[in-house]
This record gives structure tokens, C-alpha cells and sequence, in this order.
């Protein structure tokens, strides 16, 4: 299992305020002999009459010397973390949690910005001081 990013709590505190119910911490899967380990898999009830809304959440922190390794990593994970929820768990949906002041640093360049949009990254914008999630971009 790898090691937690250094702001697994503080997505999972966040996540709770809003109301989400951490049902799995990590997210175990495994897909064609491998094993993966998503960050945190959480559901919350939208409405009575609805069905349950489940997401899996991967937490990265960019704290590496490099912003565009850090992103090639969670980039790469993201993806094949996303093909194993499809074949294991269709109904829940991925999420890639970063900090608001990389987000609004690197996230917002345009050649990053289109490369989500083109690999339909779902994202999650955190404030770590705050342990608040400030935006949901889908």
C-alpha cells in the first residue's frame, strides 16, 4: 500500500463537514491481478427518494520540487485508478483532491486546464488551513 499524502486528514475532515460519510479509508480494489489503493471512498444520501451518491477521492498535496512530475504521478494514477472503478464499481465516481493554492497556481495554466478537461479529471479543490473543500469542478 503506498503511503498516505500529507493531507489525507484534512480532505477527510473537509469531506465530513460537507456531510460526506467516509466509508473506506483507502479504497481497496483489485483489477487483472493488481492492487490499487485510492485515498478515501466516501457516499453521502442526496434525497430520500435518490440512490446513494459514492465517490472515491485521491488526495495529492504537490509538495515535490516539481509541479509537472507531481502532476504526470497523479495524472497517471488518476487514470488507472479510474479504469479499476469502472470495472469493479461503475456507480462511483473519482475525484482528484488538491490544495486551492496549486490550483490556482499550476492547475489554471492553460496546457494543464486542457489536458483535465481532455482526461476528464474531476477535481476537488481544498483549503488546507481552513480543512474546507472551496470547489467542485466536474
Amino acid at each position: 500500500m503506498s503511503a498516505r499524502d500529507a493531507t489525507h486528514s484534512i480532505v477527510k475532515h473537509a469531506l465530513e463537514k460537507e456531510g460526506w460519510r467516509i466509508t473506506h479509508d483507502p479504497y481497496y480494489l483489485k483489477v487483472g491481478g493488481i492492487e490499487f489503493y485510492i485515498d478515501l471512498g466516501t457516499e453521502m444520501i442526496i434525497a430520500a427518494e435518490r440512490d446513494n451518491q459514492k465517490i472515491a477521492v485521491e488526495v495529492k498535496s504537490f509538495l515535490g520540487p516539481s509541479s509537472i512530475s507531481e502532476f504526470h504521478t497523479a495524472l497517471g494514477q488518476f487514470i488507472n485508478y479510474r479504469y479499476a472503478l469502472e470495472k469493479k464499481t461503475p456507480n462511483r465516481v473519482l475525484y482528484l483532491a488538491v490544495p486551492s493554492d496549486i490550483y490556482d497556481d499550476f492547475f489554471t495554466l492553460s496546457f494543464i486546464k486542457k489536458v483535465i478537461q481532455k482526461s476528464d479529471v474531476k477535481l476537488i479543490i481544498y483549503q488546507e488551513n481552513k480543512e474546507i473543500i472551496s470547489q467542485w469542478i466536474n
